[in-house]
């Protein structure tokens, strides 16, 4: 039997779009703690959706960047299953956090071209998974959620030795595409999934999860 996609719906900022999520069979569900996001919450927002996520769905907090003290604050009063570093941290930074928090780490790397695949490798070793992801555009004030997708063409065949997530652009229309195209076995959305920005589509969510899942569906535009 072939295996479902695993998919990530993240950005979640309200309680109805997390069961949405869960109900339709996300396997994650990601909160930014990233204050120039639209998404962002509070870690006492954040602690009150995670405990309306089900058990078995993993809880991801995203920063950037992030201090000591901010992760402290979260992975104190958030009960999380996994942080993913979505800013410039470094292969060391990254073992630190993993040492110190005891949690599984992500660490996010923006891919434009080629010359970004080597360090993809480089953070397969220190992290427990990748998340590849479309680089951001210069002097951008987000890291990721911009709904930009890169040359997919550029995964093809490639493994790492950590499981890796697509992320960058996904939508309900394209993500079944980028899955046959990569091989994908998890896929990460934010914007694709959203009205507005920042704004979860419970409808989206149900169309993005089953494409990944099953096949392309029908437009929702």
């Amino acid at each position: 039997m072939t295996l479902q996609t695993r998919v990530k719906i993240c950005g979640l900022t309200q309680p109805d779009h997390v069961a949405a999520a869960a109900q339709a069979g996300a396997a994650y569900v990601g909160f930014v703690f990233f204050p120039k996001s639209p998404r962002n919450v509070s870690v006492a927002q954040a602690a009150a959706l995670a405990l309306e996520v089900p058990v078995g769905v993993a809880k991801v907090a995203l920063v950037v960047n992030a201090d000591d003290t901010l992760l402290d604050q979260i992975t104190d009063k958030v009960p999380l299953d996994m942080l993913q570093l979505h800013g410039a941290e470094t292969p060391q930074r990254v073992q630190e956090i993993r040492s110190r928090y005891g949690l599984p780490v992500m660490k996010a790397v923006g891919v434009a071209d080629a010359e970004d695949l080597p360090a993809l490798a480089e953070y397969s070793y220190v992290a427990d998974q990748i998340l590849v992801d479309a680089k951001p555009p210069r002097n951008a004030d987000l890291p990721g959620g911009n709904g930009l997708s890169f040359d997919w063409r550029l995964l093809e065949g490639r493994r790492w030795a950590v499981p890796w997530m697509l992320a960058g652009g996904l939508t309900p229309e394209n993500v079944a595409t980028a899955v046959q195209m990569t091989g994908a076995k998890q896929v990460d959305v934010s914007s694709g999934v959203e009205s507005a920005p920042g704004v979860k589509d419970a409808d989206k969510i149900r169309a993005f999860i089953k494409a990944a899942q099953t096949g392309p569906v029908p437009s929702l535009k």
